[in-house]
């Protein structure tokens, strides 16, 4: 058997074991993890808000528009898929005739998917 040489260096003094300890506390991750992570999560808000936020923001004002423009005589469609004719509109609420048997229905207003009005399409002139 070989015997193995004593290592040249000297024993680390009390600077180089700070220098050391501070070293494998950055390369860790702990001293300085710097901006990047900041700028990815900025990074992913903005897109979650173009992409998510703000098309439904969108749909919802839509939306709110259209259930303020029902007025009688409209047709509409509600979320549980009856379709009828609005006679009357309150604050809240609509009161529907729904064929075939023209039954009068009390209905939410938020309960309104899509209208179509009764309005004759003007048509254009060749």
């Amino acid at each position: 058997m070989t015997r193995l040489k004593p290592c040249p260096f000297k024993a680390p003094t009390k600077v180089k074991r700070k220098m050391l300890r501070l070293a494998g506390t950055y390369f860790q991750g702990i001293g300085g993890a710097g901006i990047g992570p900041i700028v990815m999560m900025v990074g992913i808000f903005a897109i979650f808000y173009f992409l998510l936020i703000m098309p439904q923001q969108r749909r919802q004002k839509k939306w709110q528009e259209m259930l303020t423009k029902i007025k009688s005589g409209d047709k509409v469609v509600t979320s549980g898929g009856l379709t009828g004719t609005v006679l009357s509109a309150k604050d809240d609420s609509l009161i529907l005739r729904v064929p075939p048997d023209n039954i009068k229905l009390e209905v939410a207003r938020s309960s309104i998917v899509t209208l179509t009005t009764n309005e004759p399409e003007e048509k254009v002139k060749s």
